[in-house]
């Protein structure tokens, strides 16, 4: 049996730094990178940023969506950008968001958590939104077979705010009974908790009281979205330590050479040094 997530993720941000890097293989930067918008570029472009990100970056964030766009043929290469990932040492956190009910939630559970699947990485994203209750049996199995997930909580899409921010009956936002509901599942866990939280860098004060989260905050938005080290500090606070900043075309935009590329993640891997 593997190490809980939470034990796993802890130590690769100790050996690797505090970085995650997105694999988004978007129409254009395909085009950006001469690449063609096709399922041969799609590899190219993956493989690409396998090769330069997976030896030096704690985690890879591949975005399921770009990958799907491109049919069996695309789904195909996500699976490889998985496989290889985790080969030269990253985790992956599989950015598929899923959210769903009963034995349809099972079978998203089964696909990116399940033992010998080649769609489960080391984590996959989830999305609460139909009752964190919705997403037990991904808990539930993320738990056995020590991989994590990381619930959207606080996003930094502006519609967000609208369901994120309302109030509950009993006076809490939608977003701290997220957040509450996680840290109930880290509870006692060392040194973390296998259940983390999506939280956007771009967000502004919080507003959510993360202290008993015992987890890991992905922060997206990072580089090219307008995130910056003072953003992280001004939203996490006393949390900040447990946060993973996400950027993705700030060190893509570099591609194709896989020497530019390695080296943009190591600059911005190099100046998140402060937060941790």
């Amino acid at each position: 049996m593997r190490a809980p997530f939470g034990a796993r993720v802890t130590t690769a941000v100790s050996l690797r730094g505090p970085l995650c890097v997105g694999i988004d293989p978007h129409p254009s930067l395909l085009e950006a990178w001469g690449l063609p918008v096709d399922a041969a570029g799609l590899e190219r472009f993956a493989m690409t940023c396998v090769e330069a990100l997976a030896p030096e970056i704690a985690v890879v964030k591949p975005q399921s969506a770009f990958f799907e766009a491109f049919g069996s043929a695309g789904v195909a290469v996500l699976e490889r950008v998985i496989a290889e990932s985790r080969a030269a040492g990253a985790l992956v956190l599989v950015d598929a968001k899923r959210g769903d009910i009963g034995s349809t939630m099972a079978a998203y559970a089964r696909a990116y958590l399940g033992e010998g699947s080649p769609l489960a990485g080391d984590a996959v994203t989830l999305s609460p939104y139909l009752g964190f209750g919705s997403l037990e049996p991904a808990l539930e199995l993320a738990g056995r077979t020590g991989r994590g997930v990381f619930v959207l909580a606080l996003t930094s899409n502006p519609e967000g705010a609208e369901v994120q921010r309302a109030t509950a009956a009993d006076g809490r936002s939608t977003a701290q009974v997220i957040v509450d509901q996680a840290a109930a599942r880290n509870a006692g866990a060392s040194p973390l908790g296998s259940v983390g939280l999506v939280i956007g860098a771009t967000i502004g004060a919080a507003g959510v009281d993360l202290s008993k989260l015992r987890g890991t905050i992905l922060a997206p938005g990072f580089g090219a979205q307008g995130g910056t080290v003072a953003d992280l500090s001004r939203v996490f606070g006393d949390s900040l330590r447990h946060v993973l900043p996400s950027t993705s075309r700030d060190v893509l935009r570099h591609g194709p050479d896989v020497s530019a590329l390695r080296s943009a993640a190591l600059k911005v891997r190099d100046s998140l040094a402060v937060t941790h």
